[in-house]
């Protein structure tokens, strides 16, 4: 009777050893599947995040074109020029930015600052802002003075109607407004209106009377007649 307890003994422990490897081995099956789901994650992921230049990038502008540059408004393309820097062939606009008095030089590759100017649509949606009332802020007004500024260098003709909008006093009287006041309103009324000019290809009093007329501003309009 003792021979069979050992026997016993020893066919439990076989028993065990056998599922402590096969544990081991579905472990180890286990992290060689995690490696490979790692590994062919990670070499996934540069398909995924593959850097691509959009084709809007490579919009190409024709002579006599209007574009915006954001930090200097409406420009005319006066001509498309070649230069030769070291052995690198550059192609470049030179724009003509009529009411700064300014001509600028922008490479075919960094098209990204230049944008087209704006549509119909994109007009009367501007002249519907001019319409509603101004936002009233509390703030200090160098700190808004210095939002305004970045909304009319941002090239985003809504932001810009939306200062013309904020800083109209429906008066043309100095006193009713302080002078870095005027300057902004001045700066983004231009800049909207030279927008408007260009799109819908009227005179610059068509234009100021039809902004005045949305800004309620319309005696100053007549004063001016």
């Amino acid at each position: 009777m003792p021979k069979k307890k050992k026997k016993n003994k020893k066919l439990k422990k076989t028993k065990n050893v056998k599922k402590i490897i096969s544990k081991s081995k579905v472990k180890n099956n286990e992290k060689i599947l995690e490696k490979k789901n790692t590994i062919s994650g990670t070499e996934e992921k540069p398909e995924i995040k593959k850097i691509k230049k959009q084709p809007t990038e490579k919009k190409i502008y024709n002579l006599k074109d209007f574009v915006v540059y954001p930090k200097h408004g409406v420009g005319k393309i006066t001509s498309i020029e070649k230069a030769k820097i070291g052995e690198i062939d550059i192609q470049f606009y030179k724009i003509l930015v009529e009411k700064e008095k300014l001509t600028l030089t922008v490479p075919i590759n960094q098209q990204s600052k230049l944008r087209p100017i704006a549509s119909i649509n994109q007009i009367n949606k501007c002249i519907s802002i001019l319409k509603t009332k101004p936002k009233i802020k509390r703030t200090m007004w160098s700190r808004r003075a210095q939002e305004y500024d970045q909304k009319i260098n941002s090239g985003k003709i809504y932001e810009l109607a939306e200062v013309v909008k904020d800083l109209n006093k429906n008066t043309d009287i100095i006193a009713d407004q302080s002078y870095s006041e005027r300057q902004l309103f001045e700066k983004a009324y231009e800049r909207l209106k030279s927008e408007f000019e260009a799109v819908l290809k009227v005179s610059p009093e068509e234009v100021q009377k039809k902004m005045d007329k949305a800004l309620g501003r319309n005696n100053i309009s007549a004063q001016m007649e």
